[in-house]
């Protein structure tokens, strides 16, 4: 029997955006791929079994209730979970095809590849809007020709270079929280990641600012892997080619469906998932 489509905002939001964008195509290749991830604190399981592929040049959204182990998921694909007292994982991220967890991998060097922007802005505030963008690099202790071109580049493609060119060496506290987030875009930018990580960016900040890291996550897509949990289906229909549904049932969260942002908001095969998207539970 034919799926009959849903008729919401979601679901028009959706098309609406995806007309407007053209995503990395297969050819571009899969920039993360994640096979067969658990992970535990302690003793309590919190995801069971998830895997999936990211493909380079697209936006990837994880949607799904508090507590279903979207965070969690996104901090094994940059080996933070590792980071928690009595945290543990099982199962494969691969990076360009070479497991991150593999015996010998340098960490450091796999943040560097796959980065990451937080729920709360995080600047460094003792320090200037310009060192904050490179620190990344000093703490790295990667080397760079021209800084000042770097500085301007990453401002730029984090759309705040018009706003902070006049005062570059104010601190950062200085900033709105909106510009304090895309400041933290730009620091993650200096050292040429593959993949950025975003949980929940915008939960913090106002509708203006949110459009702004929204417009900048648009212009970045083109050039990387961009993976964002996001509460706000709203952001998910607006932002990303895929999503994917994660739910916890009682147990650890599992992923339910993932599919093309425009079909998941349409016609999705799952029955929970069209019930989360449509509002009847979450």
């Amino acid at each position: 029997m034919e799926t009959k489509p849903l008729t919401s905002s979601l679901s028009n939001v959706a098309s609406a955006a995806a007309a407007g964008r053209t995503p990395g195509s297969h050819a571009m290749g899969v920039g993360l791929e994640a096979r067969g991830i658990h992970a535990w604190f302690g003793d309590k399981h919190v995801l069971d079994g998830i895997s999936l592929d990211f493909w380079s040049g697209t936006v990837t959204a994880l949607i799904g209730p508090s507590g279903c182990g979207k965070s969690t998921f996104i901090r094994t694909l940059n080996r933070m979970h590792e980071f928690i007292p009595g945290a543990a994982m099982a199962g494969e991220v691969l990076l360009d095809g070479k497991d991150i967890y593999a015996e010998g991998t340098d960490v450091t060097k796999i943040r560097l590849k796959v980065g990451m922007v937080f729920q709360k802005p995080n600047p460094f505030p003792s320090m200037t809007i310009a060192e904050n963008v490179l620190a990344g690099l000093k703490l790295a202790q990667l080397k760079i020709e021209n800084k000042d071109d770097l500085l301007q580049e990453c401002l730029e493609r984090a759309g705040l270079w018009n706003e902070v060119k006049d005062r570059l060496k104010a601190h950062a506290g200085s900033l709105s929280g909106g510009q304090q987030q895309r400041l933290c875009i730009a620091r993650a930018l200096a050292v040429r990641p593959e993949v950025l990580l975003m949980d929940e960016p915008c939960s913090a900040l106002d509708p203006g600012s949110t459009l702004k890291i929204e417009e900048t996550i648009s212009h970045l897509s083109s050039t990387m892997t961009i993976i964002i949990v996001t509460h706000n289906m709203q952001q998910a229909a607006r932002v990303s080619d895929y999503t994917g549904f994660f739910l916890s049932d009682g147990g650890p969260g599992t992923l339910v469906e993932v599919g093309p942002t425009g079909e998941i908001f349409s016609r999705p095969k799952d029955k929970r998932t069209e019930n989360y998207v449509t509002g009847r539970f979450g």
